[in-house]
């Protein structure tokens, strides 16, 4: 039996938004805990020296077409936003500060700031779109921005980004099984079938 199911991602990444549907799910009927792990790939395109999807020759206007058809076909709702790709930076340090004292409720806060990304189109770029997503949660908004701003959050974020390129995530969304790495929300079946069948 797996230890647990690390789930790393990028809040600008649709294709972890997708991932979002079945990750938990999965980890419930394995019954191993889900560890989410949102990075920056802005620092992991320095070193494969990959770009923003969309901003690539011919698989841009491939993934124009598939990631509404994605949606579409997992049910969810879906809205590319207007600035795209935009940075997430200050949402990833939102859920590190967070996640020291509340693990569950940053899970809460990664999927509320996908739903208003993805699925509804939102700007969550700007420190003030991520506090208040984060307060229509409930958390407290200068305790939140407080955290964002703190130079601690800040090391903690570069520590995490480090700790994936070390594990050699080069993409979003990525999951390992124990050691065992699956890139790609299409890869959730293997997933799923690994920890059914203990690995093949």
């Amino acid at each position: 039996m797996a230890r647990a199911i690390d789930f790393y991602f990028d809040f600008s990444s649709p294709y972890g938004y997708f991932a979002t549907a079945r990750i938990d799910e999965i980890g419930r009927k394995h019954g191993v805990p889900v560890r989410w792990h949102p990075i920056l790939l802005g620092a992991v395109f320095k070193i494969t020296g990959a770009g923003p999807l969309p901003t690539l020759p011919l698989k841009g206007g491939y993934f124009t077409h598939d990631v509404p058809r994605s949606a579409r076909a997992l049910g969810l709702p879906f809205t590319l936003p207007a600035r795209f790709p935009f940075g997430t930076v200050t949402a990833c340090r939102a859920f590190y500060f967070v996640e020291k004292s509340d693990p569950a409720g940053a899970v809460r806060l990664a999927r509320a700031l996908y739903d208003a990304a993805f699925g509804k189109g939102r700007d969550i770029c700007p420190v003030e779109a991520v506090v208040g997503i984060a307060a229509e949660l409930g958390f407290d908004p200068d305790w939140v921005q407080a955290g964002i701003q703190a130079h601690e959050t800040k090391e903690l974020v570069k520590t995490e980004v480090d700790a994936a390129i070390g594990r050699q995530v080069f993409g979003s969304p990525f999951f390992f099984v124990d050691d065992e790495p699956f890139w790609g929300h299409d890869r959730l079946d293997q997933v799923d079938l690994w920890l059914e069948k203990g690995g093949w």
